[in-house]
């Protein structure tokens, strides 16, 4: 394994290790100090309001045991409350498929305002029932149901004023690009950065994995990264070879049997290993050269390519732990991705970024496009009969290498900016979302679990001059997802977010102490108000289990710590009554090092399927 796929599966691991911790796994960005135990969040009891406690379990000693019951006895004073670290499972819709779209109008501005009923889904030309619907608009996410209006955003109060609400990645291209373009896009990139508002993060990737930048404000970071950019092919290739074939005509000869592409390639070989063409055999030698090539060079491109979409899902992970609108910016001359080898990874590519509301735009970093047949670098065996097909291929190539951007863009709701050398500009109108788009879900009828593609349309009832661009398909699953996972999804979605709910009657505070100069510990009280929670009675116990999920970020909003607890409720009818006026409290503490934090909570009742999130923020000094 070479260096540039060791990074990368290092970046790889190192991103996908907050998952874990958000769910009071152990994980890479955890604070607490090795040889501490991490504090146990518990329920907090008025004093004269403590249940009784279980008698404790004993095991007396028989001469003759006798042999054990069937089914254990039931304990006849169970405990009121008990706190646990395993999620609960919540109702989920399986195999959701979620579709973005965006509607413009003639002069090409999104269109905000539309209701569900104004939109057609179709799955392989079969309609499809719209189960889920929801508006978007730049700055902030409003939810819509049926024959309901989006409610209006209100400003958060309770977060500082330069608390991050926006994050941009920068993905650069390095593996595919030339240095001239490189240079260009770098300096238009400089220029954008410097633009970014005080609520904006930014962060920096590369294909090759070799330079990072992780989310900050700092812009002199921003700079001096930008000058650790340069070409870093992972095969290797710069010295033309003989045949010098691209991806895209190597493809068309290895896999696709192309016997155009193959004649030209074995031409262009006869004359830059000076065979003789008098001789019948010279042409046998260099088309098996020809094929040899091919093949060696297809599968080289096919590795680039399939590094360079492991990357972007990389980054959509990383993205996926940043809380507010988030938006990746690949600058790249775009590369090939042959179908159908690599169908499959772009669609789990749309797939992962629509999940975790990632917007991917694209800025093709050729600029204004021009024919390759004019390039007076290209070497002089391309020249005659071969040369002019070989360009033809080239012009088909360049063409091709877009296709990615642009499917990348439509499907996640993002903008293209190609064929034109304002790249600054580029840059500006990529890193702004639509003001307006849509997300439409659906959940396909008798799907068969076969991994097959199904081709989407999304249409208006009554377009008026107005156009719409959605993604184009997606894969059938081949199993059936799980419950308890969606419902994980669901709450790592709204830990990673910063949209207020107020479905649950909760209230948080915050309290920080610091043992020393370098070390805090911060708490977060979650107070639920009994007298509003919806409560279930079973068996002389009003049941719910409340699920409650706590995180911290740092000013540039990367995720710290956090953790997840369930408390389950079995209480009795004199336990509300007495506590209908002091409700419970849950402690979460967590070990920090001074500074600035953003704190968000979300919890969710397993009875009611309801959730509240609400943020707050500590300083530390």
């Amino acid at each position: 394994m070479g260096y540039g796929e060791r990074r990368f599966f290092t970046v790889l691991l190192l991103g996908l290790a907050w998952l874990g911790v958000a769910f009071g796994q152990p994980g890479t960005s955890q604070t607490t100090p090795p040889n501490q135990q991490p504090t146990t969040p518990q329920v907090v009891i008025p004093p004269n309001q403590q249940p009784p406690a279980n008698p404790p379990a004993t095991t007396p000693a028989t001469p003759n045991p006798q042999p054990p019951a069937a089914t254990p006895a039931a304990n006849p004073n169970p405990p009121e409350t008990v706190t646990r670290d395993e999620p609960a499972t919540f109702k989920a819709r399986v195999n959701l498929v979620m579709v973005p779209v965006v509607v413009r109008d003639k002069q090409g501005h999104a269109v905000g305002g539309l209701h569900q009923e104004d939109f057609q889904l179709f799955d392989k030309n079969k309609p499809q029932v719209i189960t889920k619907f929801s508006s978007e608009k730049s700055g902030g996410k409003a939810k819509t149901e049926p024959d309901q209006k989006a409610p209006e955003k209100t400003p958060d109060q309770s977060l500082p004023a330069d608390a991050p609400e926006r994050f941009v990645a920068y993905l650069f291209d390095d593996v595919h690009i030339n240095n001239g373009d490189l240079i260009r896009v770098r300096e238009a990139a400089r220029r954008h950065m410097a633009t970014l508002l005080p609520t904006e993060r930014a962060a920096i990737f590369t294909t090759s994995g070799q330079v990072e930048l992780e989310f900050t404000d700092d812009r002199d970071k921003f700079y001096a990264t930008l000058l650790k950019l340069m070409p870093r092919s992972i095969t290797g290739k710069g010295i033309p070879d003989c045949p010098d074939l691209s991806y895209y005509m190597a493809d068309m000869i290895a896999n696709k049997n192309d016997s155009t592409a193959l004649g030209a390639a074995a031409a262009e070989t006869m004359v830059c290993m000076n065979l003789d063409p008098s001789d019948p055999s010279s042409l046998q030698t260099a088309t098996r050269m020809a094929q040899a090539a091919a093949q060696r060079d297809s599968n080289l491109g096919d590795h680039e390519t399939r590094v360079s979409l492991l990357v972007m899902k990389a980054v959509i992970r990383r993205m996926a732990a940043m809380p507010g609108q988030r938006t990746m910016i690949l600058a790249s001359p775009g590369f090939i991705t042959p179908e159908p080898e690599h169908l499959t990874e772009k669609t789990e590519v749309m797939d992962l970024a629509i999940r975790n509301n990632v917007i991917v735009s694209s800025v093709d970093a050729r600029g204004l496009y021009t024919d390759p047949s004019f390039d007076a670098s290209r070497p002089s065996s391309q020249t005659g009969y071969f040369g002019r097909v070989k360009a033809q291929y080239d012009n088909m190539a360049a063409r091709a290498q877009a296709d990615v951007m642009a499917e990348m863009a439509v499907g996640t709701g993002g903008a293209f900016f190609e064929n034109n050398n304002d790249l600054e500009a580029g840059f500006k109108r990529v890193a702004t979302a639509p003001e307006f788009f849509y997300i439409l879900g659906f959940s396909p009828q008798n799907l068969k679990l076969d991994g097959a593609f199904h081709a989407l349309k999304v249409t208006l009832k009554d377009p008026e001059g107005l156009t719409s661009t959605a993604r184009r398909g997606y894969y059938a699953p081949k199993h059936l997802s799980d419950a308890a996972e969606n419902a994980k999804e669901e709450l790592r979605e709204a830990i990673f977010s910063r949209e207020e709910m107020h479905d649950l009657p909760i209230e948080m505070h915050t309290q920080f102490f610091k043992p020393t100069d370098q070390t805090a510990k911060v708490t977060v009280l979650t107070h639920v108000d009994l007298k509003r929670l919806r409560l279930r009675k079973a068996e002389g116990r009003n049941r719910n289990d409340l699920t409650i999920v706590s995180a911290l970020f740092d000013r540039n909003g990367n995720y710290v710590t956090g953790n997840q607890k369930v408390v389950e409720m079995r209480l009795k009818d004199e336990t509300i009554e007495k506590r209908a006026d002091s409700g419970i409290t849950v402690r979460s503490s967590f070990d920090v090092k001074p500074g600035t934090y953003v704190v968000r909570l979300v919890v969710r009742d397993a009875e009611g399927q309801q959730m509240s999130a609400t943020n707050g923020s500590v300083e530390i000094p």
